[in-house]
């Protein structure tokens, strides 16, 4: 395992941003409410399949390789990392792209800055998952594999397409020129190699509890879809649209990770 590699790996996700924030150089300034719908079902579907396949199952697995009770680690991460993020979101300063009310603390921020605020709370927990799982792999300590890294970080890529675009083109209807749009959803998703990096930095440390580090990604990743992107997907009408994207991204990461995982 090269640095390249790893490089390579805790990349995937934040490429994945960029290339959908990229629609806003080339598309409308905003995208139909059907495609949407669908794209936010999506991203949901691949995002809880990922927190279950790639990190709670896991997290249950190395827990009984070293005979501890199986379940608590996974429960107990899992809710503090909804916890972390419901703190996160509660205090952050941050304004949601169809919404007009701030949320978190009251701030003199811009309304640009917060909106980009908003978005970078969510790819949080999505780079750390990936960083979580990589260093499980580079340490060698834990039963993780790098095509379980990589099969994560292509499932998050992947939903983060159709998330970037969402992202930007909106910002384009509300005056936000075209540069101006693609900038700030690159610049929400450079927290995911950030944050996948300090994990695996930190991870020396952190190793003896791996299962509740998976858990706690998973929680973490649980809450935006929970919190955001499941409500978001059901907007307007043509709600059965998002129910459709979430079963096709649900089986596509969950087909993707049992077969690289």
């Amino acid at each position: 395992m090269t640095a390249f590699d790893i490089a390579i790996v805790v990349l995937l996700p934040f490429i994945g941003t960029v290339l959908g924030a990229s629609s806003a150089l080339f598309l409308g300034q905003k995208i139909a409410q059907k495609m949407q719908n669908t794209l936010l079902g999506f991203a949901s579907g691949v995002m809880v399949a990922a927190a279950v396949w790639s990190l709670l199952i896991p997290a249950i697995t190395a827990t009984e390789n070293i005979g501890g009770i199986a379940w608590l680690p996974a429960a107990i991460g899992f809710l503090v990392g909804i916890a972390f993020m419901l703190l996160l979101d509660a205090f952050t300063p941050h304004l949601h792209v169809n919404s007009s009310v701030p949320e978190g603390f009251p701030s003199l921020l811009r309304k640009s800055t917060m909106l980009m605020l908003a978005v970078t709370l969510h790819n949080i927990p999505e780079g750390m998952a990936v960083g979580v799982v990589l260093a499980g792999a580079i340490s060698g300590q834990v039963d993780m594999t790098m095509a379980a890294a990589i099969s994560l970080a292509l499932g998050i890529a992947l939903q983060n397409m159709p998330e970037g675009a969402i992202i930007s083109l909106p910002l384009r209807s509300q005056g936000f020129s075209r540069k101006k749009a693609l900038g700030f959803g690159v610049l929400s998703g450079i927290v995911e190699p950030m944050s996948a990096v300090v994990t695996i930095l930190l991870i020396e440390y952190l190793i003896g509890i791996f299962p509740y580090l998976l858990a706690f990604a998973a929680g973490a990743m649980i809450y935006v879809v929970v919190e955001e992107l499941i409500p978001s997907s059901h907007s307007g009408e043509h709600s059965n649209l998002s129910t459709i994207g979430f079963a096709i991204g649900f089986v596509a990461m969950m087909i993707l990770d049992v077969a690289l995982g």
